[in-house]
């Protein structure tokens, strides 16, 4: 018992130190290690699955409609980068450089992609001819590099994981729809998989991506009522198209510029899922993205007939296409079962010399901790009933926390209340102008967020000037 608390009482309570918390999951879990390599990181077996199975389903969203995928190099020679003025001023701060090649200094550096769009670009310019050529509907799965000062695993690293789309149209129209549908996908998909509950919106101009027209994104709202934004949308209209010259022949014989968009995912969304649905005993991973769905606990498994019939519940479960395992280990069950908790497995089935007897399983939720006794016979359909309904109120759960910490503000002094002691999103009016939201970050230490498609009129005034206003904004500290 002495080593199942030890297994716990490794993790920092969230209430005491958020940060530390988090830090202590990522590690105890074993989602990933530190290296020699400063800013970045190891992901590790437990991580990395994750990441497949966002990988997975993102993959399959996405073909269905219509995106292709494909690979461009890592480095972009600098000449290429500063094509387009706003972008690379956007990226500077963060870009590595590559100098040297073997012994010989390059005549050119190169930057290690911190995106790629001017590579994209450059590619765009000599494949696309004619409107028969478009759309373009390109994705790329694949690491980047941006050289950040402050780093924690997932949430910011110097190298990262994500999957970058890139797509070309022959109508502004055409490159909208786009933009929106991607973002769309995004926000199903965090929804129905990872049971996070989403803002969509669109970025002010100081926000949007460097280079870009609109950005859209998604936000989310963490456990300790910090944003994330957790996947953006940019439509680039004719811009990157005129920097590199990506012509096309359309139907009535005149040149004409395509319109382009971009759109992005990252392994920030595994930070999230922890920052979300984690709780003091370590991860709580939805059922539809958990690795593992199922644990299979033999008790007393020294008894004879415990071990043969833990194995046949296993091969049984996951033959009906179940994620299972069985932890046949010599560990206590005690410990065992505070493992399978700090890993976030969202089912156990608990079976013992008594339960073979009564044929019968204990199959233990690990969000609520609730047992239910299930016959043999019915395990499979009880826990597949168990597994969606965890999923369901792990959406739900997550929603009211987020809606409970979202505010309305009216007057400065209402924002600044909230700001200062309500950890949340701040739904409040904006005119519009930079000075204000520049204003808002200095005054308040909040962010703007996301201008929302759903608006409402909270009042006619800006929050912080005091001029008419008819945007309403979601504003918050993020990470």
């Amino acid at each position: 018992m002495a080593n199942e608390k030890k297994l716990v009482e490794s993790i920092t309570s969230m209430e005491e130190d958020f940060a530390q918390w988090y830090t202590d999951v990522v590690k105890k879990a074993e989602l990933t290690d530190y290296t020699s390599v400063k800013g970045c990181m190891v992901i590790k077996p437990a991580g990395y699955a994750i990441w497949e199975n966002i990988q997975h389903e993102l993959d399959r969203r996405f073909k269905e409609t219509g995106v292709q995928n494909v690979y461009l190099p890592m480095f972009i020679p600098e000449s290429l980068l500063q094509k387009e003025k706003d972008h690379v001023e956007g990226f500077a701060p963060e870009v590595a450089w590559v100098t040297h090649g073997g012994l010989e200094p390059l005549q050119e550096r190169m930057c290690v992609r911190p995106t790629s769009e001017t590579l994209f670009c450059d590619f765009y310019a000599n494949d696309i001819h004619s409107y028969r050529d478009l759309p373009k509907v390109y994705n790329q799965w694949c690491s980047v590099v941006r050289w950040e000062k402050t780093t924690r695993p997932f949430l910011r690293s110097r190298e990262f994981l994500w999957q970058e789309g890139h797509t070309a149209h022959a109508t502004a129209e055409d490159a909208e729809a786009r933009t929106v549908q991607m973002l769309n996908v995004y926000a199903d998909f965090c929804e129905e998989v990872l049971a996070i509950p989403v803002i969509k919106g669109r970025k002010t101009d100081k926000e949007k991506f460097a280079g870009a027209e609109a950005t859209y994104t998604i936000e989310s709202l963490m456990h300790d009522g910090k944003a994330l934004q957790s996947g953006t949308s940019h439509n680039f209209g004719d811009g990157f198209a005129k920097a590199f010259n990506i012509q096309f022949t359309d139907k009535d014989n005149t040149l004409k510029y395509v319109h382009q968009t971009s759109w992005g995912m990252t392994t920030r969304m595994i930070g999230a899922i922890i920052m979300v649905h984690g709780d003091n005993n370590g991860l709580v991973l939805p059922p539809r993205i958990a690795p593992v769905q199922v644990m299979v606990v033999p008790i007393q498994q020294k008894k004879e007939g415990v071990l043969e019939k833990a194995s046949q519940v296993w091969e049984t479960l996951a033959a009906s296409g179940l994620r299972v395992r069985m932890d046949d280990s010599d560990k206590s069950p005690g410990w065992k079962f505070s493992e399978q908790e700090m890993r976030g497995i969202p089912v156990r089935i608990e079976l013992g010399p008594k339960d073979i007897e009564a044929g019968q399983a204990v199959i233990v939720r690990r969000d609520t901790r609730e047992k239910t006794v299930a016959a043999l016979e019915e395990l499979t359909e009880k826990v597949k009933e168990i597994l969606e309904t965890m999923q369901a109120d792990m959406l739900e759960k997550a929603r009211k926390h987020r809606d409970s910490h979202t505010y309305t503000a009216v007057t400065k002094e209402e924002f600044k209340d909230i700001a200062d002691n309500k950890p949340g999103f701040i739904k409040a009016m904006w005119c519009g102008s930079q000075e204000c939201e520049d204003a808002i970050k200095e005054e308040y230490g909040v962010t703007s967020r996301c201008i929302p498609f759903h608006q409402e009129q909270i009042s006619d005034t800006c929050i912080c000037c005091g001029k008419p206003a008819s945007k309403m904004v979601y504003w918050g500290k993020a990470y």
